[in-house]
């Protein structure tokens, strides 16, 4: 069944409920959909009916999982990648690789790496056609069957893969650039790929690990989405007891009534005490694994791993983290003054998401639309064009539901374009997530010129455009603003950029530290949140109450629960400071800032984070420029001190 564009309404549609397997889901699908009523119209507190809010349409890519042209595009997939197969070994592109540069090799290297390229854009489009069903309704079944299909032969394209990178070790790299016009143009990825293959295993021993990963990490991280999607905890509600949603229940941390708040983190925790069990058995496997391989790739450590796919060094690494840590008195100011907003001494981990008003500015989904393509206009009438596009063509599935994860992201759908993954909120933190979405959809956009080689880029740069569409809002909202809507304003900001200095600092430590742990052994659930409270204490201090953290915050992030994609996590903090940074350049020259963005975003993965900061002067390996970005947000912090202060 394909996702409509729209409802009837209702947050929860009624022909949704057929998707449940039995009348208990049902019955929890009516509860919650209520459930979700009362949380809106307790925002909306200047709103007479609940506003219809979208979901995205699928169709422009293909009618339906069950349709004709869903099956035949499938087919398709599973028969291009076995072609690829034949035509690697027509071309003798075997474990062996040539060791001496022939000319004779220019065209069959070209043929090669423009059919590769034309397979990765189909199956990526496949995949995630497929992947949006199973993110946005973890019951749709025939989704899940799909994409367990089609993993089958995704490991077969990931073991061309390491077959086609074994083979382009081997060449003499630097020949083929200069002799060939395709090769200069995919000159970064040849050059990376060289890199790679010297931390590949033998043929035998990355055939057996890529077969093995759908039933090892890939089964592991399945099964921590399926069980936090459909994870429900008990509640009271209207004086009555209900079972909620985990994402329902998290979304409570943005009530204005800190009773609710206190009761939904209790929840919460009791929730995830829960499924901890078998949530730390798949973390405990999924690092154990990516310990093993890192070994017999002769990575000193799987965070080499991810500095690599990153495109920065630990030298960067270390400069930027050191820099955020000297801000965390700053923020723990931030964290104090929204303490004294709140009426209290001290904020526990469920105030962070508090609004410090209560009575603030309702954002409609349609005002924040509107605010959102006027305001990109102000940039330039080309990122206008592309936020009313997406909104016009229902590109944006903003409804929070059951089955639905939690949270926000961008992906694309290449020629169909993007789609936005949010669960809405009618605050101005809502439209800053929107926005930030949109921007990753307008980096697609940019992308679209280059070939499947050319615009995998690594998580460093994927912040660039969503950071500085962010900005952008955040800007035009506080001019606009007066002084209750400033702080509001402020905070929603603030609230996010401890985020993604603070927690993600402490999720970094989490991770490196469980990663060495891991080597020794597995850990219990008590162990792994004492190490998440530890890393909590050590980025937060003062700044919240040491008993009442969130040691669950491992089961909580699915960026954890990965083989492929290690550190999910500093990435993001780069991305802000760097998004920052950039904005920073743009406000000193904007015309001078317009005429290379567009450019260095089409670019982001065909040359180095280094490179691309060097177009706009900026030097990654200097702590001066994450101090300047971090004095960005050391300015609002003090503005949001002095606001609150006098209100």
């Amino acid at each position: 069944m394909g996702l409509v564009s729209v409802n009837n309404g209702a947050l929860i549609s009624a022909d949704q409920t057929s998707q449940v397997p039995d009348e208990a889901g049902r019955a929890w699908y009516n509860a919650c959909n209520t459930t979700m009523k009362c949380i809106y119209r307790k925002r909306v507190t200047r709103v007479s009916i609940i506003q219809s809010l979208p979901r995205w349409d699928m169709t422009p890519v293909f009618p339906s999982l069950e349709s004709p042209e869903f099956a035949k595009g499938f087919a398709e997939v599973v028969s291009d990648i076995d072609e690829l197969a034949t035509l690697f070994d027509t071309h003798r592109v075997q474990e062996q690789p040539v060791t001496a540069f022939d000319e004779a090799l220019i065209p069959a290297f070209e043929t090669l790496i423009d059919r590769y390229n034309q397979v990765l854009r189909k199956t990526h489009i496949l995949s995630t056609y497929i992947l949006c069903f199973v993110r946005t309704n973890s019951y749709d079944n025939l989704a899940q069957a799909r994409m367990s299909e089609l993993q089958r032969s995704q490991v077969r394209l990931s073991l061309l893969n390491k077959r086609f990178t074994a083979w382009l070790g081997g060449l003499d790299m630097e020949s083929l650039i200069a002799h060939s016009s395709v090769a200069r143009e995919h000159a970064y990825y040849l050059r990376r790929a060289q890199a790679e293959a010297a931390h590949l295993m033998s043929p035998s021993e990355e055939v057996l690990a890529g077969e093995l990963n759908p039933s090892g990490g890939s089964a592991w991280a399945r099964l921590h989405g399926n069980v936090t999607s459909q994870l429900t905890v008990e509640m009271r509600q209207d004086g009555q007891r209900q079972e909620l949603p985990m994402s329902v229940v998290r979304n409570m941390a943005y009530d204005a009534n800190r009773e609710v708040r206190r009761e939904a983190y209790e929840a919460e925790m009791a929730g995830w005490k829960r499924v901890a069990i078998p949530l730390a058995a798949a973390l405990n496997s999924i690092k154990g694994e990516v310990n093993v391989l890192a070994q017999h790739r002769k990575w000193e450590a799987p965070l080499d791993i991810a500095l690599f796919v990153d495109s920065i060094d630990r030298e960067i690494l270390d400069v930027m983290l050191a820099a955020a840590r000297e801000s965390f008195p700053d923020f723990r100011r931030y964290l104090h003054a929204k303490a004294r907003a709140l009426g209290l001494s001290r904020l526990a981990w469920y105030d962070l998401s508090a609004p410090v008003d209560s009575q603030g500015r309702v954002w409609e989904f349609n005002e924040a639309a509107d605010f959102i393509v006027e305001q990109f206009g102000t940039y330039s009438q080309r990122l206008a064009d592309f936020a009313a596009h997406a909104f016009r063509e229902h590109w944006i599935d903003a409804e929070p539901r059951p089955g639905k994860r939690d949270g926000a992201f961008c992906t694309d759908l290449r020629s169909a374009g993007s789609r936005v993954f949010t669960n809405y909120r009618p605050a101005f933190s809502g439209v800053s997530t929107l926005a930030h979405e949109l921007g990753h959809g307008y980096h697609n956009l940019n992308l679209r010129q280059r070939t499947e080689l050319q615009r995998s880029h690594p998580m460093t740069l994927a912040e660039t455009a969503s950071i500085f569409c962010e900005t952008i809002i955040r800007q035009a909202a506080l001019r606009k603003a007066d002084q209750r809507e400033q702080i509001a304003i402020l905070e929603a900001s603030l609230q996010g950029t401890c985020q993604v200095v603070v927690d993600i600092t402490s999720r970094f430590l989490f991770e490196q530290r469980l990663s060495e742990r891991r080597l020794q052994r597995e850990l219990s659930v008590d162990e792994l949140n004492e190490i998440m409270l530890e890393a909590q204490r050590e980025t937060y201090g003062d700044g919240l109450d040491q008993e009442l953290l969130h040691p669950y915050m491992w089961a909580v992030k699915p960026h954890y629960y990965s083989t492929g994609r290690l550190f999910y996590n500093y990435p993001y903090m780069f991305g802000q400071l760097f998004g920052l940074g950039l904005y920073a350049r743009y406000q000193a020259d904007p015309e001078a800032f317009k005429r290379g963005y567009d450019d260095l975003l089409s670019s982001t993965g065909m040359e180095s984070a280094a490179t691309l900061g060097a177009r706009f002067g900026i030097d990654l390996r200097a702590k001066e420029f994450w101090h300047a970005s971090l004095d960005i947000i050391r300015a609002d912090i003090e503005r949001f001190e002095a606001l609150i202060d006098t209100h």
